[in-house]
């Protein structure tokens, strides 16, 4: 068996919770959308300074962060999308998921830094629309999600470009991108992140495939629900959880999860299941691989439509991926979302860290702050010689300690204070520790977001 490679587990998030969610549980990246630009209008997304905060949390933990600037752009609106995207690259966004091709080039010219992710919205469904978005800078594709799971390892073959694939939610009837039946019928184009899902909507379906009146194969009342009503264009959601083998044996580099629209516990709960069975299998890839019955029964609850597929990835098209009579949900199961909100939705985790004050009169105070292998140095003000009440280690490591709003703590043990304490002792003003505090603790962030 070749080498395996690691697959990134890439989680959405329609808000902050979510977010911290998909953390919690392990994914390696997330994908996100802020206050414009996104095909997902209605989730509750988030503003810049809550992305800022994700991109900065995210890589205190060495995962990655992506944002969604996957709608059509008109001409009028390009004039935002600069100061829309100039602080998010300037945090250390490590990239863009794009649809628009006028976006791209913007991207690319003012923001060589952040990788371009080609969205699905583009439909890319073979090797030469790859090889083009390569040439044009891509670093990875999102084909379309109808694709076999050769046709996607050909695409990573033949076009030598990152992969990144769906592995579980939603599923649309028509190709991403190229939908209009939602603009038409409603005025709310999908192109625009406005998408109503009129194809999740029962219809009247007149005549079918067959001329035998007995014959209902396609339509009639073998295929509606007990309120008589029929969705011929409502997909079955996608769970890959069972080919976990296929899907890494293949190469793909990112599992996509798809639900930015989805609650933080399902968020959470889904990728806590895909997160296990990727490390079981990797750990040992030639054992018995089987999914538990009761990890089904988990994805079933959170939020599936009552039936599921597989997709695309082993099998063509067939009347088995419409869900036909049943349009509902799995309901939510109390104790598992209050199992999932106990271990997965618990805010923020702070990182502890250690710390090296260098203070002593004539010298410039210094700070560092370790974290792992990573660590950085900030020096400040020239300590003063006291002329009252000299600065005693409490003061100094009460105002070092002092952590507040940042992700990391520091314990008093993990402090260690080099300074002079023969009279008249130092000083220095309170202003001035705070700021070193500050600056160390920002270098620190970008340090670690460098590294992610």
């Amino acid at each position: 068996m070749k080498d395996l490679q690691r697959p990134e587990l890439l989680a959405p998030a329609g808000n902050y919770e979510a977010f911290l969610g998909a953390i919690s549980a392990g994914a390696d990246a997330v994908y996100l959308g802020g206050q414009k630009f996104g095909a997902r209008a209605y989730a509750d997304n988030f503003d810049t300074q809550q992305v800022i905060r994700a991109i900065n949390y995210a890589h205190l933990y060495g995962r990655k962060l992506y944002m969604t600037v996957n709608t059509l752009v008109k001409e009028e609106e390009f004039d935002d999308l600069y100061d829309y995207l100039a602080p998010f690259a300037q945090a250390g966004l490590d990239g863009v998921i794009v649809q628009d091709f006028g976006v791209w080039g913007f991207v690319k010219e003012h923001f060589p830094n952040v990788e371009l992710h080609a969205s699905t919205q583009m439909a890319v469904t073979g090797v030469y629309g790859a090889r083009l978005l390569k040439k044009m800078g891509a670093v990875r594709v999102v084909p379309a999600r109808e694709l076999s799971l050769q046709e996607m390892i050909d695409i990573k073959e033949k076009a030598g470009i990152e992969v990144e694939a769906f592995i579980h939610g939603a599923m649309c009837y028509c190709y991403s991108g190229m939908c209009l039946f939602s603009s038409i019928v409603g005025g709310r184009s999908g192109n625009r992140g406005r998408c109503a899902q009129p194809c999740r909507l029962p219809y009247i379906v007149h005549g079918g495939l067959s001329q035998n009146a007995n014959d209902r194969s396609f339509s009639g009342s073998d295929n509606t629900n007990e309120d008589d009503e029929y969705y011929p264009l409502s997909l079955k959601d996608m769970c890959t959880i069972e080919i976990i083998p296929s899907l890494i044996e293949a190469g793909i580099d990112s599992f996509k999860i798809e639900g930015r629209m989805k609650k933080p516990e399902y968020v959470a709960g889904v990728v806590s299941i895909y997160r296990k069975y990727i490390d079981k299998y990797l750990e040992d890839p030639k054992a018995p691989f089987k999914v538990d019955p009761k990890d089904l029964d988990v994805l079933r609850h959170l939020y599936l439509r009552t039936e599921i597929s597989q997709g695309y990835y082993q099998r063509h098209n067939s009347r088995d991926m419409v869900t036909l009579s049943s349009p509902g949900y799995s309901g939510s199961d109390d104790r598992l979302i209050a199992s999932i909100r106990d271990t997965y939705l618990t805010g923020e985790k702070k990182r502890n860290i250690e710390a090296y004050g260098y203070f002593h009169p004539g010298c410039e105070s210094m700070l560092t702050l370790s974290l792992g292998d990573v660590s950085v140095t900030v020096s400040g003000q020239v300590v003063q010689e006291a002329s009252k009440r000299p600065l005693s280690k409490e003061d100094l490591a009460q105002r070092i300690m002092k952590l507040g709003d940042t992700f990391f703590e520091l314990r008093k043990e993990d402090l260690t204070i080099d300074m002079d304490e023969s009279d008249p002792g130092i000083f220095m003003p309170v202003k001035e520790i705070n700021e070193l505090r500050r600056s160390a603790c920002e270098k620190l962030l970008q340090e670690l977001s460098r590294k992610a």
